[in-house]
C-alpha cells in the first residue's frame, strides 16, 4: 500500500511540476512582447496554419509560456468537424506541432 501511495504522489507531483511551468500570457504582455521584438504577431502563424491546412478555418490561438519559451497554439477545424492543432515557435516560427487532435 505505502508503495502504490508513494506512486501516486510522485505522478501527482510530475503532473503539477508540469502544468506549473506553462503559462498564458496576456493581452498586456502580448503587446510588450511584440513591440519588444521578442514574439511575431499572431497574424502570421494562423497564415502559415491555414496555408499548411486548406480547407481550415482558425478556431482559436493562444500564446503560452513554457519553459520560458513563448509558443503559440493554433487550432484549426473543418467543415466537417475535424480538428488539427498546430504549435509554433513565437520567437522563430519554428513548427514544434502539427497533429490532428482525436
Amino acid at each position: 500500500m505505502k508503495t502504490l501511495t508513494t506512486c501516486l504522489t510522485a505522478a501527482v507531483l510530475a503532473f503539477s511540476a508540469g502544468t506549473a511551468l506553462a503559462r498564458d500570457v496576456g493581452p498586456d504582455e502580448v503587446a510588450r512582447l511584440l513591440q519588444a521584438g521578442t514574439i511575431q504577431p499572431l497574424e502570421k502563424f494562423n497564415e502559415a496554419a491555414l496555408a499548411k491546412h486548406p480547407g481550415f478555418r482558425v478556431d482559436e490561438t493562444d500564446l503560452d509560456e513554457e519553459h520560458g519559451r513563448f509558443i503559440y497554439q493554433v487550432e484549426l477545424r473543418d467543415d466537417q468537424g475535424r480538428q488539427w492543432d498546430m504549435e509554433f515557435d513565437a520567437a522563430t516560427g519554428e513548427i514544434l506541432k502539427d497533429e490532428q487532435d482525436d
